[in-house]
Order: structure tokens, then sequence, then C-alpha cells
């Protein structure tokens, strides 16, 4: 991640860990289900406002956050694509809402499979149109790309992963903060507001997040 886009993010640290919807939900409640009984050691890769992190400490794992970001306040500060452990660190390898942020894709889930010992699980929002990909651009420009599910599939099997379930959630996010906390405003938030209109209910923009488990063969 460029330098202009950890401050960014750093900027940001404390908006992502007061947002309800990132803080809470069924999607963060299955990653967490998931991950118990899997071990006693995980890394939480761009852990952002440390939700995952927090939540499987509370499960009684031994927990590693990993950000670019310092304002994020991670255990490590590093991007995915260079996750600075050893091989098979970790037992769970887990990262949220995040990849739509990396560089290269390809390159960080093969880190994030090289220090797995046995499990990965990946939340990302799935790929909708371009319009969604045109105003998430606009709101964030830290934003790359979403991916579709059979993309996820093809990103984990090669890295040497077995995907083992699937499961997509929608998730509802406050309009007025989730433009808010990006500081798009004025003729950008319009745009935005006018490109997702049709995804737009009660003032909430509605997405929805993939979640995939995978494990080492």
């Amino acid at each position: 991640m460029p330098a202009a886009s950890s401050d960014a993010w750093s900027s940001r640290a404390d908006l992502y860990r007061s947002a309800v919807e990132q803080a809470e939900g069924a999607d963060l409640d299955l990653i967490v289900r998931w991950c118990e009984g899997e071990g006693e050691t995980a890394l939480d890769v761009a852990t952002g406002g440390g939700h995952v992190t927090r939540r499987l400490r509370d499960a009684g794992m031994r927990v590693t956050s990993l950000d670019p970001a310092p304002g994020m306040q991670p255990d490590v500060v590093a991007r995915a694509e260079h996750i600075p452990f050893a091989d098979s660190s970790f037992d769970v390898v887990v990262t949220r809402i995040a990849p739509h942020h990396f560089e290269d894709i390809t390159e960080a889930i093969a880190e994030i499979a090289r220090v797995a010992r046995r499990l990965v699980v990946v939340e990302d929002t799935l790929f909708a149109d371009e319009a969604v990909e045109e105003a998430e651009k606009l709101r964030d420009p830290t934003h790359v790309r979403s991916y579709t599910e059979d993309e996820w599939r093809a990103f984990l099997e090669g890295a040497g992963l077995e995907v083992e379930a699937v499961e997509c959630f929608e998730k509802r996010h406050p309009l007025d903060a989730w433009l808010a906390r990006t500081g798009c405003e004025g003729g950008e938030a319009e745009r935005v507001r006018g490109l997702l209109a049709d995804r737009i209910a009660d003032g909430h923009y509605v997405d929805v997040k993939i979640v995939l488990k995978a494990s080492k063969r």
C-alpha cells in the first residue's frame, strides 16, 4: 500500500472501529464459528478496526493483528502482499472486508496461504457490476476491485487451498456515515448516490459480502 493510502487509512481508524456494521453482524459471527476449534493461534490480516481480532481473542485464541496503516494500531505493520512470518506460523489466517484494497490479490492470497497451518477464512464484498465498482472507487480511491465467487475460488485454489464452504450475507451500511468515513462529499457523493440508486433502501446502501472457508490440502 502506498504511503498516501496508509496515511488515509490511519486517519479513518476511529471511524472504522466505531462503525456498527463493521463491528458486528452474522458474517463476523460465522467467521468466529469457523475458526473455533481449528487451533490456538490466528493472524488477522488487514485488521482495520480490529473486530476480528477482538472476537477471536474473546473466543480464547492467541491473535496477531496485521495492517499496513499504523493508525489502525495493529500488532504488526505490514502489507498483505508481504507478511513477515515464516511458513505455517498460524493455525488460522483471516482477512475480513479488506481484499478489495489489496494491490496484488494473487500475491496477497499466496502469502495468506503460506503462513496458515490449517485454515484460511476470507470475507469481502462480492462483485456486483461495473457501476458499483465505479461508485466504490469514487467513494474511496484505495478501492482496487471486488471479485466474483468464481474468481475467489480460483485465487484460493491457486494458492494451494481447498474451498470447504461459501456463504453470502447482505450487509446494510448507513449511507451518510458510509460516505463520510472516506471523506466523500459534494459532487462525488452525489455521483456515488446516483450509481448506487437501485441499491439504496431506507437510507442504507445494501451490498453482499462473500465469506469463504478454505483449508490446506
